[in-house]
């Protein structure tokens, strides 16, 4: 089986990523069929958010000390199911914060095993993590399109039943992941003990890595809540819209589709400088409300500034964390792009927002600007050896 590697750990990137984006969209679609309020509805978002910071390390520091990575990602994917299953039937606030929570929580705590599984494929195999990775960007876009017909269709209830049937296919696709045997080569793997991994935790190399790729991931605040609504109010026909954000898409997957090429020319240290530098330009011409013309190359250049950011992350992970620690690190980089830095962020992008509209685009600048100073810094360290639990 080991030859079918890159096509199992595609096939799980697609199945994840179908949940990601029919929840991503359509779950405040259905919170707000429910009956609950605004006020309701940015409670039940935002609880996962919090439980996130401790719950995801803790998984995958479990995944990393067991050596199961696999076995971990079905229990999670069981979990989910369970709890977005329940979600269609659950009634009221409290119900559904629970079910909904509980849904969040076990499918993003998956995202940082599959990473790391993927990547021990790299390490180990030589396969191709872009191309493996670009199959999530894909079918996160198929199920918004289906979801949206599905609403008109069916009514917004029907957002539950989807959500329950790409749950279940990606615990069906978890059965068929690799496990350890074709990611390890077989020597005996050391325990990770908690002295390690706070070692790992506070050493410089991770310490700068986390904040120039949460600052590269974090920046796109104000343009995922506030792009499409600003976009309108500039006057944006809504038939470009739809298009403009299928270019980004479609600049982020060709980045992956060629990234083994990519990372033969530039280091992962130097795909994360690219990403926030680019970043640094892209958030400070957005703030000038650019003609339409003007925004499709600066659509392309989501590919540098999610895609080259997220790319170069993974392939520092790889390179720099020693095996036993990967899922820990992997865990430390979802919450410091998904969790307390994109939470922080929006909340620095909703009050600029109102204030300055879009203006507050410069605030992204600032933001990647402080990545651009750290991923510099930890360019200058790029000879050093692997970050291991000594912190070095």
């Amino acid at each position: 089986m080991a030859q079918y590697f890159p096509a199992r750990m595609a096939a799980f990137f697609g199945a994840l990523f179908l949940g990601y984006g029919a929840a991503l969209p359509y779950l405040p679609v259905l919170l707000d069929a429910r009956g609950l309020n605004a006020g309701e509805i940015g409670l039940i978002s935002s609880v996962p958010l919090i439980m996130r910071l401790f719950l995801t390390p803790m998984v995958a520091l479990h995944a990393d000390r067991r050596g199961d990575h696999r076995g971990v990602i079905i229990v999670m994917s069981g979990v989910a199911l369970a709890a977005i299953t329940s979600t269609a039937f659950a009634r009221g606030f409290w119900p559904l914060l629970l079910c909904v929570a509980a849904f969040q929580v076990a499918l993003q705590s998956i995202v940082p095993l599959a990473e790391t599984i993927a990547m021990a494929g790299v390490k180990r195999g030589g396969h191709d993590y872009g191309r493996m990775r670009l199959a999530g960007s894909v079918t996160f876009i198929v199920v918004t399109f289906i979801g949206a017909w599905a609403i008109e269709w069916r009514g917004a209830d029907v957002v539950a039943w989807l959500l329950v049937a790409t749950t279940a296919i990606t615990l069906a696709v978890a059965l068929l992941l690799p496990g350890r045997a074709e990611t390890a080569a077989g020597e005996p793997r050391p325990r990770l003990e908690m002295a390690a991994a706070v070692r790992l935790v506070t050493s410089r190399p991770i310490v700068l890595f986390l904040i120039a790729a949460g600052a590269a991931q974090s920046a796109h605040a104000v343009f995922y809540a506030f792009g499409v609504l600003h976009w309108r109010a500039t006057g944006v026909p809504s038939a470009w819209i739809g298009g403009l954000w299928s270019i980004g898409v479609a600049a982020e997957i060709a980045l992956f589709w060629w990234s083994a090429t990519v990372l033969r020319w530039v280091s992962a240290v130097d795909l994360i400088c690219i990403g926030v530098g680019a970043a640094v330009v892209r958030w400070s011409l957005m703030a000038l409300d650019p003609p339409l013309a003007a925004l499709i190359p600066l659509q392309i250049a989501h590919g540098l500034t999610y895609g080259a950011s997220h790319l170069g992350a993974m392939h520092f992970i790889k390179a720099r964390v020693v095996e036993g620690q990967a899922g820990t690190a992997q865990a430390l980089y979802s919450i410091a792009t998904g969790g307390i830095g994109m939470g922080l962020a929006m909340i620095v992008a909703g009050y600029s927002y109102r204030q300055f509209g879009g203006a507050s685009y410069l605030a992204m600048t600032a933001l990647a600007a402080v990545g651009l100073v750290a991923a510099l810094m930890l360019r200058r360290d790029e000879r050093a050896g692997p970050v291991s639990s000594d912190g070095h």
